[in-house]
């Protein structure tokens, strides 16, 4: 009978433990995937297309990825290129430039922010008699801008930014604002 009971005993703590085992396994592989979730949450990814036609025909795509540092603060990486055509003149002249920046936004309430981005770019322009001449320009944009929900993933949002460095050789005029409105789709 002692052999029984302490048999039993053996099997039902064997038993107990190894759900034990099997509810902490399922319990820690839950934990990671809310961990990962909350990891993609954080990073995002959007940018922007522009164009323009005519005697001036422009297209640009600068694409980005950040991260949620809070739910106030964000940082990430943008990627610019661009190209020009330009005949406004006797003979059509077409540019390629290119570069990247950084950039930190803080949400001051839900729907404005603060906005700043070290930028470098590549610009390629003409002098005397269309030669061509390329130049590294950096930039310090600074401004802020407002976004309001539209729907799940859908924004509208306007951006002013400011250059604070006005390099010698920047392509803008000097003080000139950079506006930006659009519309922003989230994947």
């Amino acid at each position: 009978m002692k052999k029984t009971t302490a048999l039993t005993l053996v099997l039902l703590l064997s038993i107990s433990f190894g759900f034990a085992q099997q509810n902490a396994n399922a319990d820690s592989l839950k934990t990671m995937k809310s961990q990962k979730k909350q990891n993609t949450q954080k990073v995002f990814y959007g940018g922007t297309v522009g164009f323009n036609f005519g005697n001036y025909t422009r297209f640009s795509a600068e694409p980005l990825v950040g991260y949620r540092v809070s739910p106030k603060f964000s940082v990430g990486a943008k990627f610019r290129y661009e190209y020009i055509n330009d005949g406004r003149y006797n003979s059509d002249v077409t540019y390629h430039n290119y570069g990247a920046s950084l950039f930190a936004r803080y949400r001051v309430i839900p729907q404005i922010y603060l906005h700043a981005e070290p930028a470098y770019m590549s610009y390629q322009y003409s002098v005397n008699n269309f030669e061509s001449v390329r130049d590294w320009v950096p930039f310090l944009f600074v401004g802020g801008g407002y976004v309001q929900r539209m729907g799940k993933n859908v924004f509208a949002y306007a951006e002013v930014l400011f250059d604070l460095l006005q390099n010698d050789k920047s392509p803008y005029k000097n003080w000139e604002p950079f506006y930006s409105l659009g519309v922003s789709i989230g994947f």
